[in-house]
């Protein structure tokens, strides 16, 4: 009767511990049963192996990255003609305004239209637009803008399309171990040695 009502609560005193040494929980099943998976860091970047890795990387990662990088050029050339040339600024943001016109309706085009798509080509039409913004900017006394912008950025940009290193081109290493490592490891050289011709 004095437990009428009362919730027994458990004991706080600690279990035992099995004789193995390996602990359970309340099920009696052990912990290392539950053990999660490793935690790896993966760090992208790694100094390529040879000069044709790193210019094989360069060379992808260009053309990986092509929109980021434009985006990153023309960031820092905005924000630079933002203080002191508003004309240069307009005009910049025009002709961004034009290529991405020019992109837009490439895409609306339906695929079968292959004779406009050869006549006019992406990379020909959007150099000539690059071409006209430089040209634009420098008309408007903004060139000197312009050199400081790319003489900062491509070094940065070349730096990280070296250093960046993408999983979708490595293959696993084949070392003592019988190829079971996890790790990568460039192994396609711009130039096959074995076929090059004397």
């Amino acid at each position: 009767m004095s437990s009428h009502g009362t919730i027994q609560r458990p004991s706080t005193v600690a279990a035992p511990t099995t004789p193995t040494g390996c602990p359970e929980d309340s099920t009696g099943k052990k912990l290392d049963d539950f053990r999660q998976p490793e935690f790896r860091l993966v760090c992208p970047l790694s100094i390529p192996s040879s000069p044709e890795a790193a210019s094989l990387r360069i060379i992808q990662n260009l053309a990986h990255f092509a929109l980021y990088y434009t985006h990153f050029v023309w960031i820092v050339l905005f924000i630079t003609l933002i203080p002191q040339r508003k004309v240069s600024l307009i005009l910049l943001v025009i002709m961004t305004y034009v290529a991405s016109l020019y992109l837009l309706l490439l895409r609306a085009c339906p695929a079968n239209f292959h004779l406009l798509r050869k006549i006019i080509d992406k990379r020909i039409v959007l150099g000539l637009i690059v071409m006209a913004t430089m040209i634009e900017l420098i008309a408007t006394k903004a060139g000197l803008h312009l050199v400081i912008t790319l003489a900062a950025t491509v070094p940065l940009v070349l730096t990280h399309a070296v250093f960046w290193a993408r999983n979708d081109f490595c293959v696993e290493k084949r070392g003592a171990g019988g190829g079971g490592g996890g790790g990568c490891e460039e192994s396609v050289p711009l130039v096959d040695e074995s076929t090059e011709i004397v």
